[in-house]
């Protein structure tokens, strides 16, 4: 299945966060500009790694920084994989620009199989949740979920995501949120809020799907948050639930959590979240992790000895490899 990151819906959003976006042979490229001192190139998560391409555009752009994140989730790198990127400088980073493993839902079985395999904590939770949103129609309490679409809807969501963390936590920009918006317009994606009885914001989430001529889609579990009432509510697990519910009866095949805690890159800020995603159930999927390259953006491509030894290496190697899963 073709990753988010390689559809035209999110090279539309990538632009308009003013990234440069090269799509040759239905890859996408990105490329960061950086005054006088060059360029950064991103490949993530492709079907197809083609060396020949990345060093025109690494001339094209005077690119100082190669990342690419192998789209290898059947499973581990395979030692071939890893070596082709080694032989072509590149090392494995410690830390991933994407998550390196995540969690995946398949849509295809019945709504009551995937709801069966939720833990018994989850189920219950959700349940709840039905009891709430039943209170919240008579008015005796409880909370509810409602969908938000418009420019003053989505930035009413973002703050209520800024009011519910410390200062030092990231959120997104008004700005950003709304060019996913723009980028994945109509039912490519889906903005949710929870409220208490009085209409506050008390959590969200947003989903985003991955739509491709040659895919089937696949839904992802782009942002969450809750504040301290949302949390006393649970009402994250009525969010998610909603999202998956929503991504089934859109016809994708695939739900994607993007992301739980990795152990061979260890962030413990990640555990907390993935006991919560876990909860849902799905198959574990597994990624390279990411593999960077430094080159010297002024003096490389105009060296001639340089420029032979790396056509040498494109004899010596295939130009291009499928990683697709």
């Amino acid at each position: 299945m073709i990753d988010i990151r390689q559809t035209k819906n999110y090279a539309d959003y990538l632009r308009r966060e003013a990234w440069v976006v090269e799509r040759v042979d239905e890859t996408n490229y990105f490329i960061r500009k950086f005054p006088l001192i060059g360029s950064v190139l991103k490949l993530q998560r492709p079907e197809k790694i083609n060396f020949g391409i990345i060093d025109k555009l690494a001339r094209k752009y005077r690119v100082f920084q190669i990342i690419i994140e192998p789209d290898l989730g059947s499973g581990p790198v395979t030692v071939f994989d890893h070596k082709l990127l080694l032989h072509n400088g590149f090392k494995l980073s410690k830390s991933p620009y994407l998550p390196s493993k995540t969690l995946q839902i398949d849509l295809t079985q019945p709504k009551e199989k995937i709801y069966t395999n939720f833990t018994k904590e989850c189920r219950y939770t959700i349940r709840k949740a039905a009891v709430a949103k039943t209170m919240a129609g008579k008015g005796v309490g409880g909370f509810y979920n409602s969908s938000c679409s418009t420019p003053a809807e989505i930035i009413k969501w973002r703050e209520a995501w800024k009011n519910s963390v410390k200062f030092n936590r990231y959120v997104p920009s008004a700005k950003q949120l709304l060019n996913i918006k723009k980028s994945f317009p109509q039912n490519h994606s889906l903005f949710l809020a929870s409220h208490n009885i009085s209409g506050r914001i008390t959590g969200g989430a947003l989903f985003t799907v991955s739509s491709h001529d040659v895919s089937n889609h696949i839904t992802y579990y782009w942002y969450g948050f809750t504040n301290k009432e949302g949390r006393a509510s649970l009402s994250q697990y009525s969010l998610l639930y909603q999202g998956i519910l929503w991504a089934k009866k859109m016809g994708c095949k695939v739900f994607d959590f993007e992301g739980v805690y990795d152990s061979r890159f260890p962030n413990k800020s990640w555990l907390g979240f993935t006991h919560f995603k876990r909860s849902f159930g799905g198959r574990e999927v597994l990624y390279p992790g990411a593999y960077t390259k430094n080159v010297l953006s002024f003096g490389l491509w105009n060296n001639k000895r340089q420029r032979l030894a790396t056509q040498k290496k494109r004899k010596d190697w295939p130009e291009k490899h499928s990683g697709g899963s």
